[in-house]
């Protein structure tokens, strides 16, 4: 292990720049994965991170000498507290991170259900759509233009690792693959849909959620074959676009599991 103390280390420059910049992640195709259950998480999934770092005031917990035996071959930096913070971007250093070579995207566009986002820009809203998804056992999922990066370190802390067990595509012609799309393409709008009970789930289907404020765009609406509606109770007008997708694909789990009883 290499111990760093000073803030004029190229290492850990080249770090608080990948930390910080989206660019920078795309350019290089690196991002970075903070904390020991992300850490897990991809190991679990058997990737092998670049490059280990440890904050030197959690290099004897218990946790980060498993997670160290476990990727023995790899290189570890120690740094400071006060430079492992920078690079975390948490108040509260959280002992470890590694940088990670971002997988790359599949060539191949989906046949079966999946899940299409349309310039949701919270970075938040875009990990709990990536959790939300593989905890429904849709394992793609295609981010048209204009959302927050998939693989940028907060997307990564709020999908909780999903990431590693889903097939991620951006920068995805949304247009394109819906007017393609064999399925059953669906465009959840808060108003004067279908009611989502009443949509028949069997077969594959494309789910289209929008933007946290202006919804999904005209044109990508006009080539889905429905509009799908949460009925809310009296008085409420939306739900955040994570619950928005919780309630249908649950629903579509839930039919197709009642099916097989």
């Amino acid at each position: 292990m290499k111990s760093v103390s000073s803030r004029d280390n190229p290492v850990f420059k080249a770090l608080r720049v990948l930390t910080h910049d989206h660019r920078t992640q795309r350019s290089t195709g690196r991002t970075l994965i903070v904390g020991p259950h992300l850490l897990t998480a991809y190991l679990d999934q058997g990737g092998v991170p670049e490059l280990v770092v440890v904050n030197e005031d959690a290099a004897d917990k218990a946790e980060v000498k498993l997670l160290l035996a476990r990727v023995a071959m790899v290189q570890v930096l120690v740094l400071r507290a006060a430079l492992f913070r920078e690079v975390s971007e948490l108040a509260t250093p959280v002992g470890i991170l590694a940088r990670i070579v971002i997988p790359v995207e599949p060539d191949d566009l989906p046949a079966g259900d999946c899940l299409l986002l349309d310039a949701v820009q919270d970075a938040g809203n875009v990990g709990t759509l990536l959790r939300t998804a593989a905890a429904a056992g849709v394992c793609d999922v295609l981010l048209g233009s204009g959302c927050a990066g998939a693989w940028t370190p907060r997307v990564l802390r709020a999908a909780q690792g999903a990431h590693f067990g889903l097939r991620i595509r951006e920068q995805v012609d949304l247009l394109g693959f819906l007017q393609t799309y064999a399925g059953l393409s669906v465009a959840t709008v808060a108003h004067a849909g279908k009611s989502l009970y009443e949509i028949d789930c069997a077969q594959p289907t494309a789910w289209l959620f929008g933007n946290e404020g202006g919804g999904i765009a005209p044109e990508l609406v006009a080539v889905t074959r429905l509009r799908a509606t949460i009925p809310l109770a009296s008085g409420s007008e939306s739900l955040n676009v994570g619950a928005a997708a919780a309630v249908c694909l649950f629903e579509m789990r839930r039919q197709r599991t009642s099916r097989t009883m």
